[in-house]
């Protein structure tokens, strides 16, 4: 293409541009303005040119021009304004966020020209920022995240991440050990992403046999099996437009680990017993309490199919690696309860909150829970104390050397006020005690209590 040529079509080059762009005179007239610049301010080419750019009321632009001194834009005097972010005003009223860049134009001899300016529209950068922020300020006030609670580093950085995996429709595979949160992480994904006003469905791989697993994901024709006495449709075709969370799937089968991958590749399936292909819109989210890069080098787990779900990993620490996060986790567990129980407990004693911060959690949160729950139905009012823990918190050396005694204590006391009660009867006792004749006898020989056989 000669010099003339590329005359004649620069103007239709400059429209296949993304970005806005213009060009812009000395005093501030545009001269120019590509189809992207009018797509995004909302004002036809014709409105553009001869207009001053301050039309836009640009703040970055109000700002260089109320500093700009001898010149009207301070533009003119730096050279360049290289991504600059600032809010543009459309014609409809509205303001646009940008990322602007522009730059002066000199002739040889040094004389102004004038200045080129490109626009991008960075609507979703600046929404997904401002909802960033929002959610920064929340973790401030609460600690928690959609359901999800700690302020520790470790799960704010896990919760940048699902932010940011939430707006992509890239799978995601959640990593971490039992009792972590996985299917809670799963669920914000859900819940805060593009797809949120879609259908989430959940399956375990581990929960069922081979067959089973197959019908349950992509359903089944009638007649295909023994049972099947009528159409089913499987989990992703119920999931179409949404998520579908796929737990425990380090165990799923290699020859679903087929189909699944068939199903990443084409977005298609077919029902068991049928050879129709059924298109689906569906975004995978994985969770794993295993090792898949082991499981792969021993050939248990296919390299193929761990590096189509393994776009965007995302890791759940243990509790034990956020010890700072326990205390707010067990208020947010005794706010629930309580609400939910309407008992009169305030919180836990210092004592508590001692063996909760020297307790290795192995079951981690869903252990911590679980036991704030036993609590609730041992303890009716006040603060929760050690001894209405379950062993596997106390441990054993403060059972025997705190709650075995003080019970053993009462239960021998209770027996000598029975028997006295009784004249020494030991049927007698045990009505009086509730329980039958043979607890009382053995109870008896437990404590070395003995008594004149006459009196029986």
């Amino acid at each position: 293409m000669n010099e003339q040529e590329l005359q004649v079509y620069w103007k239709d080059i400059l429209n296949t541009m993304n970005e806005g762009l213009m060009l812009i005179g000395a005093d501030g007239t545009i001269l120019l303005a590509n189809k992207a610049l009018s797509d995004l301010s909302g004002y036809s080419e014709e409105e553009l040119v001869g207009s001053n750019c301050s039309l836009f009321h640009s703040e970055i632009c109000e700002h260089a021009r109320l500093e700009g001194g001898a010149k009207w834009c301070t533009l003119f005097q730096e050279g360049t304004f290289n991504m600059k972010r600032c809010l543009i005003l459309r014609k409809d009223g509205t303001w646009v966020p940008v990322l602007k860049n522009a730059a002066v134009l000199k002739a040889q001899d040094g004389k102004l020209l004038g200045a080129v300016e490109t626009l991008t529209d960075i609507t979703e950068i600046h929404k997904r920022d401002q909802r960033i922020e929002q959610l920064s300020r929340l973790l401030e006030d609460t600690g928690s995240f959609h359901g999800l609670v700690g302020r520790s580093a470790a799960m704010q950085h896990v919760y940048e991440i699902a932010e940011r995996a939430a707006q992509s429709d890239a799978p995601v595979i959640i990593y971490g050990e039992s009792g972590v949160g996985k299917e809670l992480v799963a669920e914000v994904i859900h819940d805060v992403g593009k797809r949120r006003d879609g259908p989430y469905v959940a399956l375990n791989c581990a929960a069922l046999n081979e067959s089973l697993l197959e019908s349950e994901l992509f359903g089944h024709r009638k007649g295909a099996f023994t049972g099947a006495y009528r159409h089913n449709v499987g989990r992703f075709e119920a999931a179409h437009g949404g998520d579908i969370f796929l737990d425990e799937i380090g165990d799923l089968p290699l020859s679903m680990q087929v189909k699944l991958l068939r199903v990443l590749e084409s977005k298609e399936f077919e029902r068991v017993g049928d050879h129709r292909s059924i298109s689906v819109d569906v975004r995978i989210i994985a969770a794993t309490n295993r090792d898949l890069d082991r499981l792969v080098a021993q050939g248990l787990f296919r390299q193929d199919f761990y590096f189509r779900i393994n776009v965007i990993p995302i890791h759940v620490p243990p509790l034990r690696e956020r010890m700072e996060d326990v205390p707010l986790l067990v208020r947010h567990f005794i706010e629930k309860l309580v609400e939910r129980t309407g008992k009169r407990i305030h919180g836990i004693a210092s004592e508590t909150m001692d063996l909760f911060m020297r307790h290795s959690w192995p079951g981690n949160v869903r252990e911590l829970k679980s036991a704030l729950e036993y609590a609730f139905v041992i303890a009716d009012e006040g603060h929760v104390e050690p001894r209405h823990l379950p062993a596997s918190i106390l441990g054993k050396d403060m059972i025997r050397q705190q709650i075995v005694p003080d019970t053993e204590g009462e239960e021998k006391k209770a027996l000598l006020e029975a028997l006295d009660k009784a004249g020494g009867n030991q049927t007698k006792a045990a009505e009086i005690l509730g329980v039958c004749r043979t607890t009382v006898w053995n109870r008896m020989r437990k404590y070395g209590i003995q008594i004149n056989k006459g009196l029986n």
